[in-house]
């Protein structure tokens, strides 16, 4: 690596030499040249470097072999058990959602579920099977063509790591490490044997970071063919990995650091136009920002495309969208509400719920009846209008019905439990500057704070201030306090059931959306029933609304201090190795799968985060005391072959570590192909400059054991049989459960 006259890392513990300072040596050097240069052409320089021959054929032969063997890894008995396994539960049962066309509600992006949905059509599949968790598949379901669709897009990830490994210009013996390490990882190979969005993920994931690499190979050659082409394929990746899980907006930031590194360097090109400078951020905005979210959006206009039937999901959407779905009975009810009507009110801030109220009580506070938002249809969500407390209006069993206007005082009356919605001069549970909003009293007992003044802010259909189904849009402002209803998407802890907080708030803002509400059931047997004509929803509207659910569904999702969950790991067990997952029950009579990772490729790619960090630590404080390691075309095959691959590994761990929710040791499966592009480099950086006879049994080696420890570890992967004992020489560390 280094010049004469220079010293390299193996060089820290002698007497490196040193040489004078000149600022304008590093000033504008063609960084390029590593990546404009033709690759070495011998087999990993086991050949003869003038070889190329040997070199093509290792270039079509490695990767098709790799890939052979990267599909008997992936679909090895794969069939061989017909239980639902882990989270094919989930996503096995929202695929058969789109065969049904119901409208269902997921934490993650539809571009996952949407390709189960479609590997369930190819075989088939008529969408009937529940999918509930442990029990055997039906004959007529062909569930193992489904593994089979998604182990596809887990094989192909071998692949695709030998290519980005070749275009980070590893040498071939450091590409076939890293190409082995991801083909020999026991947790990739099981995890892409079932129906899950993992195999999808970590398939995109790559090929974004494939598409990053490539288009550091062309960056010299700005706007030609195939500089746009894998900026676009960039582009394009980044759109498909953010409609699998939002986690991949950490790949996403990855490259976003990459463009803002790239366009600062660009900037310091004194030869370059102005123009054509900003015909680069033209380029970038297009490719990585407007055709990533493009896709994003067509995702879920597809998504909203396919579920025209009203389904369990439809809660979480707005009433006009629900109105619009096929099989829905909001359409049914009377147009105008009347007092005596019984209803359901929706927030209108978007990810809104339900209003509802149940028997338990606040802990704390004024330990009335809970108030709280509910996104799943229940009982519990049904209120009953009547007039206001000390008012000449008739009520609701009068023979003369009164319809509900803007300006109205009303009190709502929880259908089950006979209280009143209330508020008083309470803080609320968690939002302390706004009142608590409970259940209180019935019929006879009570008084003014029970009164809330109708207030009609808009409607879609009518202009006559009265309230109408789904079409108006109103605000419930206390008589008392003069504080409105509202509920901003703040979930409540345990006691709440993770369910929306509900506060009266005192500013007044008509533009705050989670003060708006609209009637959404209607029950009235006293009225005629409805214009059944459907309402139109915007799609951004609609799209907005179903993301915000997404965040706060996923917000939710936090460890319950109640109860134990035996899967669930904390970050700093993964890259440790410290845990597994038992993916199933783990009887005689079942076969047993255990989602671990394969000790050598696990901990040796942490090692190598270690490694990498000491590393960059002292060439940095090298280089700021003036010793010149590495050539400039040397440093920029260190940053962007290694450093980089290791910020990703940051990008996609420490995020976790922050996180509240709940973790799972898959959650580290993105993160680990980092630290393995981590391993492979600093594999070939460190032994470049040993002699042959030491650097080709360090690679031999390095097969061996990668190879070896996933072969004894493979019965994880391909199914354990018969008693669990039998596998007890697997447990390497006390805190395994195989």
């Amino acid at each position: 690596m280094a010049t004469a006259g220079s010293t390299t890392g193996a060089d820290f513990g002698g007497a490196p030499r040193q040489r004078k300072y000149n600022p304008n040596e590093f000033v504008h050097q063609n960084d390029e040249q590593l990546f404009e240069s033709k690759p070495k052409t011998a087999i990993g320089e086991f050949y003869r470097d003038d070889d190329i021959s040997l070199d093509t054929i290792e270039g079509y032969i490695a990767p098709i072999l790799f890939t052979i063997l990267s599909f008997i890894t992936r679909m090895y008995q794969i069939g061989i058990s017909d239980v639902v396994t882990w989270d094919e539960a989930h996503f096995g049962k929202f695929g058969s959602h789109y065969l049904k066309r119901e409208f269902y509600f997921d934490v993650h992006p539809p571009l996952g579920k949407m390709l189960v949905g479609l590997s369930g059509y190819l075989c088939g599949y008529n969408g009937s099977f529940e999918f509930k968790s442990g029990e055997h598949y039906p004959e007529e379901l062909n569930y193992t063509f489904m593994r089979v669709f998604n182990a596809t897009f887990g094989a192909l990830c071998v692949p695709i790591a030998y290519f980005t490994a070749k275009s980070l210009k590893l040498s071939t013996p450091a590409t076939w490490l890293v190409t082995l390490m991801v083909l020999c990882e026991n947790s990739y190979a099981t995890i892409s044997r079932f129906i899950l969005l993992d195999s999808m993920l970590m398939f995109f994931t790559f090929l974004c970071f494939l598409g990053l690499a490539k288009f550091h190979e062309r960056r010299h050659q700005s706007f030609s063919s195939g500089w746009w082409f894998w900026l676009t394929f960039t582009g394009v990746n980044i759109g498909c990995v953010t409609s699998v899980k939002w986690v991949g907006a950490l790949t996403t930031a990855l490259v976003g650091i990459y463009t803002i590194h790239d366009l600062w360097d660009k900037f310091g090109d004194l030869k370059m136009p102005l123009v054509t400078y900003i015909k680069h951020w033209i380029a970038r905005i297009i490719c990585l920002i407007v055709l990533p979210l493009t896709i994003y959006l067509a995702c879920f206009k597809i998504h909203f495309s396919i579920l025209v039937n009203s389904g369990p999901g439809d809660a979480q959407m707005s009433s006009l969208f629900q109105a619009n779905l096929h099989g829905t009975d909001l359409t049914k009810g009377p147009i105008d509400v009347a007092i005596g009507s019984k209803i359901t009110l929706k927030n209108m801030g978007y990810g809104g719920g339900l209003l509802h109220s149940h028997v338990q009580t606040y802990p704390e506070g004024s330990e009335q009846q809970q108030v709280t938002c509910y996104h799943h249809k229940d009982a519990n969500n049904n209120w009953i209008i009547h007039s206001g407390r000390k008012t000449d209006a008739h009520e609701s069993n009068d023979s003369e019905l009164q319809f509900v206007k803007s300006g109205d005082v009303v009190r709502l009356i929880h259908d089950l439990t006979g209280r009143n919605l209330h508020s008083h001069s309470v803080p609320a549970p968690l939002t302390k500057d706004q009142n608590e909003v409970s259940c209180y009293g019935n019929l006879t007992v009570g008084d003014e704070k029970d009164n809330w003044i109708v207030e009609v802010v808009s409607d879609a259909r009518y202009s006559d201030k009265l309230v109408h189904t789904l079409t108006s849009t109103l605000r419930l402002r206390h008589q008392v306090l003069g504080c409105y209803l509202r509920a901003a998407n703040l979930n409540l802890p345990q006691w709440g059931y993770k369910q929306i907080e509900v506060t009266c708030d005192g500013s007044n803002n008509p533009r705050d959306h989670f003060t708006h509400w609209n009637v959404e059931l209607h029950v009235n047997p006293r009225l005629p029933d409805g214009d059944s004509k459907a309402y139109k929803s915007p799609f951004l509207r609609d799209f907005v609304h179903l993301n915000v659910a997404m965040m706060t569904s996923n917000n939710a999702l936090v460890p319950d201090p109640d109860k134990r969950d035996d899967l669930a790991s904390r970050p700093w067990q993964w890259p440790l190795l410290n845990v597994g997952l038992r993916m199933c029950g783990w009887g005689k009579n079942i076969v047993k799968y255990y989602l671990l990772g394969n000790p050598i490729v696990v901990w040796s790619s942490t090692a190598s985060m270690v490694i990498m960090a000491i590393t960059v630590f002292v060439y940095v404080c090298r280089w700021q005391r003036h010793y010149v390691d590495m050539t400039p075309t040397e440093t920029a095959h260190f940053i962007y072959s290694g450093v980089y691959p290791a910020l990703g590994w940051v990008l996609h761990y420490f995020p976790f570590i922050l996180m509240a929710r709940v973790t799972y040791i898959h959650h580290y499966l993105p993160a680990l192909y980092f630290a393995i592009m981590t391993c492979g480099f600093l594999f070939d950086f460190g032994t470049k400059k040993l002699p042959g006879w030491a650097r080709y049994p360090a690679y031999l080696l390095a097969y061996a054991a990668v190879v070896g420890v996933f072969v004894l570890f493979s019965p994880i992967s391909f199914g354990m049989h018969g008693k669990h004992d039998q596998y007890s020489y697997l447990n390497w560390l006390s805190t395994w459960n195989i």
